[in-house]
């Protein structure tokens, strides 16, 4: 039991240290990640060098799907160019395989690991952000070998105990039913452990101890494609449609391999046997007669074979060629599964309700806080969009004289305000589960910067459903504005509007890192403040003078001081941005 339960922990550890290290990563290189990715994917060949490059450096597939999903959404990368990325992703995970291979077996890492944890603790305390996520990386390194050599040394030995694992080399004499089990229980596992690369381990693990034969641990590696496929899709079945459309084409491109794979498994078997024995001068380990022989020293340590590393090596080149050969089958087919997986997962068909749901921080599992934090700012970049429609909307109202027309454009306008109240509800709950991971000092001052602006936004709602009901009083007592006073109002909002081009066309910019300035914004709410004084000094010359009904001219004066206000409140947003601009 207690042998079990270190094998458990020991896979804990080899997790943890994985996540860790592709944490610290991408901490340190999130936004320069972000900006390669949106840069190098201009056709497929591109695409995919680039999600494999991501991918070998931050060893998490997810995490670079994630990524090409909230680029998809923004616009940054069509669907195709994320097909190819994910394909690139493919290839990239296989290096995992390929640093366990040479690292973890053929020379024990672990020595070096306890050592590189004290340099991480010397990178941990830095007041430095950049060192203390490099402290991540180090930490999460050394935790992960540390956890494979664990494993290696916590397994069962075969020798001494070999019913232990009986039933599983049973599962070895049904022939070709015999790969199908085995790639279902890849699949399995990885489903379970909710990593390939885990799984991955453990199958170099199980193979190097001797416990399956080779073209076994090639149908287990078969199986952790597929598994992968669904944990990805199980974590964009509560994302938005771009985010289910690349995960079904990440299926599509995995099943389509392990089919032709399976196919052909045979004469596969023999390439990579044939490739494995040039390439590296060792045992062919598909040969016939091929069989891993473990040896041990007289006190007890282990001894790497031939044999032992002509599998490991086999069964990483499996994982690589699989990967590539697939990837260059279908990359000449990209156009075609787009149309499929657009063709299975349709979108809604409700333009309005795709206006108003969130677009961005729905893409899936929750990145790391760097990537994250950028999700959230594009979903305020779209709340800011949606807000300016609302402007729209009130401009038609102020100019409705139809009632029945007039009350649809107030329910709208009541409607864009609930609107508002959801998606800054929704965006602070995504920033309070961003808050929750150990996150930097400048990663926390950028959140509360995005408080403040979805505050500002949310405000700009309850402004537009303010003058709908400053209008529905107006009806009520049966007021009436004449022409000069809906063209006055209607150059208040022009200029209003102007003011919402200027705050999106910043925060587009912040976005970018592009922000220099915002002599932009001031001017504009210096027009606004200079038009509204002058209309309300008008008006009040026109109540004294002409006797104009003062009551109707109080309805005209709230309005114009609504729409003064957004203009506040999109300055606000143009003040935070600067501040964000300068933590960044």
């Amino acid at each position: 039991m207690l042998q079990i339960l270190t094998l458990l922990g020991a896979l804990g550890m080899f997790l943890y240290g994985m996540n860790l290290m592709s944490s610290g990563l991408q901490k340190a290189a999130g936004n320069r990640l972000r900006n390669f990715l949106s840069a190098m994917t201009s056709n497929p060949f591109k695409g995919v060098l680039t999600g494999l490059g991501i991918t070998s450096v931050i060893q998490s597939s997810s995490a670079t799907t994630v990524m090409v999903v909230s680029f998809v959404n923004a616009g940054l990368l069509t669907l195709a160019q994320a097909i190819s990325v994910i394909m690139g992703a493919n290839i990239g995970t296989t290096v995992t395989a390929w640093l366990v291979s040479w690292l973890g077996f053929k020379a024990d890492i672990s020595i070096l690991a306890v050592p590189l944890m004290a340099l991480g603790f010397i990178f941990s305390i830095s007041k430095k952000d950049q060192r203390r996520n490099i402290s991540e990386l180090i930490v999460g390194f050394s935790l992960l070998f540390l956890g494979l050599s664990l494993m290696k040394n916590s397994v069962p030995d075969l020798s001494s105990t070999p019913e232990v694992l009986s039933f599983i080399q049973g599962w070895q004499g049904y022939g070709f039913g015999s790969v199908l089990i085995f790639l279902v229980f890849g699949t399995v596992l990885t489903l379970v452990l909710q990593s390939s690369s885990a799984t991955m381990a453990l199958t170099l693990i199980m193979l190097n101890m001797g416990w399956i034969r080779f073209d076994m641990a090639c149908a287990m590696v078969l199986g952790e494609n597929i598994g992968t496929t669904i944990t990805a899709n199980i974590a964009a079945a509560v994302g938005n449609t771009s985010a289910k459309r690349a995960a079904l084409a990440h299926t599509v491109f995995n099943v389509f391999g392990v089919v032709w794979a399976l196919i052909s498994f045979p004469y596969f078997l023999k390439l990579i046997g044939f490739l494995t024995e040039i390439i590296f001068n060792i045992p062919n380990p598909a040969g016939p007669d091929f069989a891993v022989v473990v040896e041990k020293a007289a006190d007890g340590t282990s001894i790497q074979t031939d044999s032992q590393t002509s599998a490991l090596y086999g069964l990483s080149m499996l994982h690589t060629l699989f990967n590539t050969i697939n990837t260059f089958i279908l990359i000449w087919f990209i156009p075609f599964i787009e149309k499929l997986v657009c063709l299975v997962i349709k979108g809604s068909q409700n333009k309005e309700e795709n206006t108003f749901r969130l677009k961005y921080i729905e893409a899936g599992p929750l990145a790391t806080p760097e990537l994250a934090t950028e999700q959230a700012f594009s979903e305020i970049i779209h709340f800011a969009e949606i807000s300016r429609n609302g402007l729209g909307y009130a401009r038609a109202a102020i100019n409705e004289t139809d009632p029945d027309k007039f009350e649809e454009l107030r329910s709208k306008l009541v409607k864009y305000e609930e609107i508002s109240d959801r998606i800054e509800y929704e965006i602070a709950t995504f920033l309070n589960a961003v808050s929750a991971e150990e996150i930097s000092e400048r990663t926390s001052q950028m959140i509360k910067s995005m408080y403040k602006i979805i505050g500002e936004l949310e405000s700009l709602g309850d402004s537009g459903e303010s003058i709908s009901r400053i209008l529905s009083r107006r009806n009520i007592h049966k007021k009436v504005f004449d022409d000069e006073t809906i063209k006055k109002l209607n150059a208040m909002v022009d200029t209003v509007d102007h003011a919402y081009e200027v705050m999106i066309k910043n925060l587009t910019l912040a976005f970018e890192g592009k922000l220099e300035e915002i002599s932009n914004a001031y001017s504009s709410e210096d027009r606004i403040n200079n038009l509204r004084n002058n209309l309300r000094d008008e008006e009040i010359e026109s109540i004294e003078n002409e006797r104009k009904n003062y009551q109707t001219s109080v309805y005209y004066m709230d309005i114009v001081s609504e729409l003064e206000k957004m203009g506040d409140f999109m300055i606000n947003v143009s003040q935070t941005l600067m501040k964000y601009v300068n933590r960044k």
